[in-house]
């Protein structure tokens, strides 16, 4: 195939550059995406200022959808062809290791971050760039939405593992700290699984739009004590779900305060800087409340994303806060890094 394939390349520092390179060509086993847009997640973010440090040049981008434009000549001509518009999942498992076979590929243990994509000149995720050559086993078909909204697939397949971790039943109360997107996916799922959601963010324009998606309440812990506030509205019980989207070690250890006996305590994010938090020994063991990590997602949780996308299930339109040419990449991510939207996306 011919022509230049174009890219973005973390190159230092708050340093990117958009550079050209050729359309890699399909090998048997793999299919030729054309990328249409690649949402700016946090992740590259902290990519950009620094705070994640990556061996450069480095390629970013897991966020991303497209259509496919080539096809290897092993691959099963009756799942996929030309044109499909599929989600990629580029942080998906290698299915052979010990987490993989035992059922937990979210936690494999080969993923890499600064793996080498095949027909990409650099390493990295690589989905910042226009062209991508992809195994069929992370390819996802996605309809009925856009390019745009479909980004948000990748994350929404991350809290639906979550959400899944945390075992909501019908009626439970549910906390959700933090309403960026990550929080208000959960918020959204949390409804869905018939709970009673609170929310609870300092930033009450993001605590109202919690509210809208049909969170019954919201806290703002600058203001109120979400302790206390949990159990005026559960009459004591407190919640049987606390989910701790923040990146704040301290707000980690407040958030144990607002859970049940016998509740859960998820902690959702990554956490920058890494700093211990002091839980009590004797309260875990008397309350018999659970501390579980999430992160990442497996094949079941992407497929069940496209599903709830396609189908009109979850609404994702309000997070997609701004969508940029890829020539205005510099300005995409320095707006990404202000902090005041949910996802900026560029499109390819």
């Amino acid at each position: 195939m011919d022509g230049m394939a174009k890219t973005l390349v973390f190159t230092g520092e708050r340093q990117i550059e958009l550079r050209e390179y050729p359309i890699p060509e399909v090998s048997d086993d793999k299919v030729l995406v054309k990328v249409d847009a690649c949402a700016i997640c946090t992740w590259e973010q902290r990519v950009y200022t620094g705070v994640k440090k990556v061996e450069y040049p480095f390629i970013g981008g897991h966020e991303m959808v497209g259509k496919i434009i080539g096809m290897g000549k092993n691959v099963d001509r009756r799942q996929w062809s030309e044109g499909d518009f599929v989600a990629v999942g580029v942080t998906l498992p290698c299915k052979n290791c010990y987490q993989c076979k035992s059922g937990n590929e979210q936690n494999c243990e080969n993923f890499d971050h600064s793996k080498q994509q095949e027909g990409l000149p650099e390493k990295g995720m690589g989905g910042m760039s226009s062209h991508l050559l992809v195994s069929p086993d992370n390819l996802f078909h996605i309809d009925h939405v856009s390019p745009e909204e479909a980004t948000i697939t990748e994350p929404l397949s991350c809290v639906l593992h979550s959400v899944e971790t945390a075992q909501i039943e019908f009626g439970d109360t549910v906390v959700v700290i933090g309403c960026g997107i990550m929080g208000l996916l959960h918020t959204l799922l949390s409804i869905r699984r018939g709970a009673c959601v609170i929310v609870s963010d300092t930033n009450e324009e993001r605590t109202k739009l919690a509210l809208e998606l049909g969170a019954s309440y919201a806290v703002n812990p600058s203001k109120e004590d979400l302790e206390e506030k949990v159990k005026e509205i559960t009459g004591g019980i407190k919640a049987q779900v606390v989910f701790d989207t923040t990146p704040i070690s301290a707000v980690a250890e407040d958030a144990v305060k607002s859970v049940a006996n016998n509740g859960r305590l998820v902690l959702y994010s990554s956490f920058y800087p890494d700093t211990p938090i002091s839980i009590s020994p004797d309260w875990l063991h008397k309350s018999a409340a659970k501390l579980l990590g999430t992160a990442n997602s497996n094949t079941v949780d992407f497929t069940r994303a496209t599903r709830l996308l396609s189908q009109g299930i979850i609404d994702v339109k309000p997070f997609v806060s701004e969508v940029y040419e890829l020539e205005e990449y510099k300005q995409a991510f320095e707006s990404a890094i202000k902090g005041d939207k949910f996802r900026v996306v560029i499109k390819f």
